[in-house]
């Protein structure tokens, strides 16, 4: 097995070291996240050339789905930082025991989150679905409460594997996921008569995201049973270990908070676009557009976050406690550096960019505007989520939740809503309407990254 990285106590460490530690680790997370992000870039392109009807009843149950997995996937990814730190530490088995108490956490989350799956009135009511376009919904959730435990799942083995410095076999799993949904998803939303498939729509591409996330399951549990790298961590003695009570309350002291951050950040954005979307199709299709954009470029620094706070919660295990927090400071100038380069890049191309999306003249124009915000949106978008995932290295959740309430919620959406939609005379011309809200959701971003910043400088200070 190969040990936590060098100890950075024998000499000066530099910043193109820490680099060349975190790159190999961060690469594959960014290949895995846009496999998982082209998921439902396949399902919106086949849902929508399906009908109209579908594509709305995808949004709706898109909306219900993520906003359910989203919370549990960021209480079960508290495995992350609790594993990285008993790898750092060499305490192995320690180290699979926790695994062994996530999957419990999962399969618990699992039961609740099907609850809400199958009983989605409280979204259609918000969404304020149609008959013909509720029974749509059903059907999609129906699919997708078969795909939550799986993705539950899932989410543990890339937490643990994350920490365990071994992102490549949960990029490969992810990539081979994505390689089976492509002709599912086609197969089951048209139909293929020839092999007596029926033509099922949106609900095809629910069972299709179901079959593919199972499958990465089975192929992640055939892995860690057959590899002898994970022999060390004693993940396969004498049967499952039973539900540690006092384990399960150390991951849900960090989980919950995390998974709490994870739905403000999420539901501040989707809920910007409900409101968005008070203000007619136009300006809420050039919103989309930008939103998938900044989407996009967000998976380069989530892979940098998870990349550095792996490494930091390993030297915080090992114990070197200086190298901890000089790759947490390079991690987030790095990210920073690419950040402001990438938006800038974004920026100067955004008309071309537009016209990649669309070719409506209507559209593009509700686009162009929103751009203008690219660049400090972005920086500070990856400033703030480097930060958060090196303060949960350091098993800090709770602060960073409530600075995510007040930036995100009350900065972002309340500050949106005054800016967007109030009409005030003494709003500007330019910061009325989707404009309002993208300046707002900037500033509570900037406000973020200002605190999330300043509470890891005060946590990663040398002790006197």
């Amino acid at each position: 097995m190969t040990p936590p990285a060098a100890s950075a106590s024998t000499g000066p460490h530099r910043f193109g070291a820490d680099i060349a530690r975190i790159l190999p680790l961060a690469w594959p997370v960014f290949v895995g996240q846009v496999a998982v992000l082209a998921f439902g870039t396949i399902d919106t392109v086949l849902v929508g050339r399906h009908s109209p009807q579908e594509l709305a009843a995808f949004a709706v149950g898109a909306a219900a789905y993520v906003t359910i997995f989203v919370g549990f996937m960021g209480v079960v990814l508290a495995v992350s930082p609790l594993v990285g730190q008993l790898f750092g530490a060499r305490r192995l088995p320690e180290a699979g025991a926790e695994l062994h108490q996530a999957v419990w956490l999962a399969l618990a989350l699992s039961v609740v989150g099907c609850v809400l799956l199958l009983y989605p009135q409280p979204f259609l009511w918000l969404a304020k679905a149609s008959p013909e376009v509720a029974v749509r919904v059903r059907g999609y959730l129906q699919a997708l409460a078969v795909a939550l435990p799986a993705s539950l799942l899932f989410t543990v083995f890339r937490g643990f594997n994350t920490a365990v410095s071994r992102p490549k076999a949960v990029m490969l799993l992810q990539l081979a996921g994505l390689a089976l949904k492509l002709p599912l998803s086609a197969a089951l939303v048209f139909g293929w008569p020839a092999a007596g498939v029926p033509e099922m729509g949106v609900t095809g591409a629910g069972v299709a995201t179901a079959v593919a996330m199972w499958l990465q399951v089975a192929l992640a549990w055939a892995l860690m049973r057959r590899d002898a790298f994970y022999a060390p961590f004693a993940l396969w003695g004498c049967g499952w270990p039973a539900p540690d009570w006092r384990a399960l309350r150390g991951l849900l002291r960090l989980g919950i908070p995390m998974g709490l951050a994870i739905l403000i950040e999420v539901t501040g954005f989707s809920a910007m676009a409900l409101l968005i979307s008070r203000l007619g199709t136009v300006p809420v299709a050039g919103h989309q557009i930008a939103v998938n954009l900044v989407s996009m470029m967000f998976m380069l620094p989530l892979a940098l976050a998870n990349a550095t706070s792996t490494l930091v919660a390993q030297r915080i295990g090992a114990d070197d406690l200086a190298d901890a927090r000089r790759l947490g400071w390079h991690g987030l100038w790095l990210g920073a550096a690419l950040a402001a380069s990438l938006g800038a890049a974004v920026f100067a191309g955004r008309a071309w960019v537009v016209g990649w999306y669309t070719g409506d003249a209507a559209v593009a124009a509700a686009a162009v505007p929103l751009l203008a915000w690219l660049v400090v949106f972005h920086l500070a978008d990856a400033v703030q989520t480097i930060a958060a995932f090196v303060l949960r290295a350091w098993r800090i959740a709770t602060v960073p939740m409530f600075i995510y309430a007040g930036a995100l919620w009350g900065i972002g959406l309340g500050g949106g809503s005054l800016l967007g939609l109030s009409g005030a005379d003494a709003v500007p011309p330019a910061l009325r309407g989707a404009p309002g809200f993208w300046a707002a959701a900037t500033t509570g971003l900037v406000a973020a990254a200002i605190a999330l910043t300043a509470l890891m400088r005060w946590v990663l200070r040398p002790a006197r």
